[in-house]
C-alpha cells in the first residue's frame, strides 16, 4: 500500500449526498477480481451526462474528491475503493461516510476525511478554481486562501496510512516475532509441527 502523508492538488467538486457504491462502480463491472481498469467504469451514470465534473479537463488527474453526506452507502463492494484508486483518487472529503466504505477505503490506502457541511461547502467553492492541501500528519485540510479545517482520524488507521501498511504489511512487520513463536512452538509442542497423520 502506498504511504499517505501529504496530498496537494485539484479536487473534483462532486458535492452529491448519498452516493452509493453502485454509483461509484456499477454492478456490471464487478465480474473482475483485478483492481486495474475499474476507473473506466467509475461514476459511469454520472459521466453519462454531458458537462459532468469527472470529464471536465479542469479536474483531470485530480487526487481528491469532495462529496456530500453519506458517501459510499449501499452494498459493501470493495471494488468501489479499487475504482477510486484506479481513477487516481487518494482522498475523499465528505460530511460522513458509510462505515463499510470507510473501512474499505482505509484498507486500500484512501484517506476518508469527515468535515462539517460548512467546510465542505467552502471546499467545493475553492475546488472550482484552486487546489486543496491535505496533511494527514497534521490532520488538516487547507487552501491558499488561509482556510484551515482539522479532522479526526483513528490513531491506528492514521499510523497505517502514514507507514503504508495494509493487513499483509502489518503481518510482515511482525515477521521476527512470528518466526520466534513458531520455533518455540515446534520445540514445546512438537505434535503441532508433525506432518498430518504422523505421530510426533
Amino acid at each position: 500500500m502506498q504511504r499517505f502523508r501529504h496530498l496537494a492538488g485539484s479536487a473534483i467538486p462532486l458535492g452529491r449526498a448519498n452516493v452509493d457504491t453502485d454509483v461509484i462502480i456499477p454492478a456490471r463491472w464487478l465480474k473482475t477480481i483485478s483492481r486495474e481498469g475499474l476507473g473506466r467504469g467509475a461514476f459511469e451514470t454520472i459521466r453519462a451526462a454531458p458537462g459532468n465534473v469527472f470529464d471536465d479537463p479542469a479536474y483531470a488527474g485530480a487526487p481528491i474528491l469532495i462529496a456530500g453526506d453519506n458517501f459510499g452507502c449501499g452494498s459493501s463492494r470493495e471494488h468501489a475503493a479499487w475504482a477510486l484508486l484506479d481513477l487516481g483518487i487518494r482522498c475523499v472529503i465528505a460530511p460522513s461516510f458509510s462505515d463499510i466504505f470507510a473501512g474499505n477505503a482505509f484498507k486500500n490506502g484512501i484517506l476518508a476525511v469527515a468535515l462539517p457541511q460548512a467546510a465542505i461547502d467552502r471546499l467545493l467553492d475553492v475546488a472550482r478554481t484552486d487546489p486543496i492541501d491535505v496533511d494527514l500528519e497534521a490532520q488538516t485540510v487547507t487552501t491558499r486562501f488561509q482556510d484551515r479545517f482539522t479532522f479526526e482520524i483513528d490513531a491506528f488507521r492514521k499510523q497505517c496510512l502514514l507507514e503504508g501498511l495494509d493487513e499483509v504489511g502489518l503481518t510482515l512487520a511482525r515477521d521476527a516475532a512470528i518466526t520466534t513463536y513458531e520455533h518455540r512452538a515446534a520445540q514445546d509442542l512438537p505434535w503441532l509441527a508433525a506432518p498430518f497423520g504422523v505421530a510426533a
